[in-house]
């Protein structure tokens, strides 16, 4: 997982388990077009062509307010950049707990294909996010694989597995067009999340933010009169 921080002043911040560091030419930045411009990649790569494509999804969503999504995991990797007051709950498989992971506006996560998770907005406000997933659109099965899901192909094939799935080996594993996955496993991470949003909800503002989001409101008000 990492954390991306867009500052006013055009800077990245990224951080990681490893701490944190501004994106720089040295090691994270490619020549955009011209000297003095730069670019920082995060989906494909420069060589990205419609030989070589990335098979990616781009897309705004707006989520209601103090709402949350089903925990879910997908088949690809996923960026979110959030828009407003929002939290991540991750399961951390290394430490075997749920952890939630506050989000501000301007701040971008990058979570792994298959790590469970949901997102949630703590505000009372509609949110809006930018997102991108590698590899699968709304439609295609592994785009969210949520507990009952998990679960069901934990169980193994029934009349109601989707055709494009039935092909597929389930015995706790699935393989499909995924790496081998164990679906219980998956299952009780992702109900573990359940539990946790069931006791601390979607989350709730700070006082600051609550006064960072009104004077940003005001900075908006200001900006859109130019």
């Amino acid at each position: 997982m990492r954390l991306y921080r867009l500052r006013p002043d055009g800077s990245v911040v990224v951080a990681d388990r490893d701490g944190a560091r501004t994106l720089g030419p040295e090691r994270d930045l490619l020549r955009f077009i011209d000297d003095g411009q730069f670019a920082h990649y995060l989906v494909g790569d420069a060589a990205t062509s419609p030989e070589r494509p990335s098979n990616a999804t781009v897309k705004i969503g707006i989520v209601g307010p103090r709402s949350a999504f089903t925990p879910h995991a997908h088949g690809g990797e996923h960026f979110v950049l959030s828009l407003g007051y929002a939290s991540c709950g991750l399961y951390d498989s290394e430490r075997g707990r749920v952890t939630e992971v506050p989000l501000t506006p301007g701040e971008l996560i990058r979570i792994p294909e298959m790590v469970p998770h949901s997102f949630a907005n703590r505000d009372t406000d509609p949110l809006t996010i930018l997102a991108a997933n590698t590899g699968y659109g709304i439609d295609h099965e592994d785009y969210a694989i949520t507990a009952a899901e998990a679960e069901r192909r934990a169980a193994g094939p029934s009349d109601s597995t989707p055709p494009s799935a039935s092909s597929a080996t389930y015995a706790g594993t699935h393989t499909g067009t995924l790496a081998p996955v164990d679906y219980l496993e998956l299952a009780a991470a992702l109900r573990d999340i359940e539990r946790v949003q069931q006791v601390r909800g979607p989350g709730a503002t700070t006082v600051g933010e609550r006064l960072a989001a009104r004077l940003r409101r005001l900075a908006h008000g200001l900006e859109g009169r130019r």
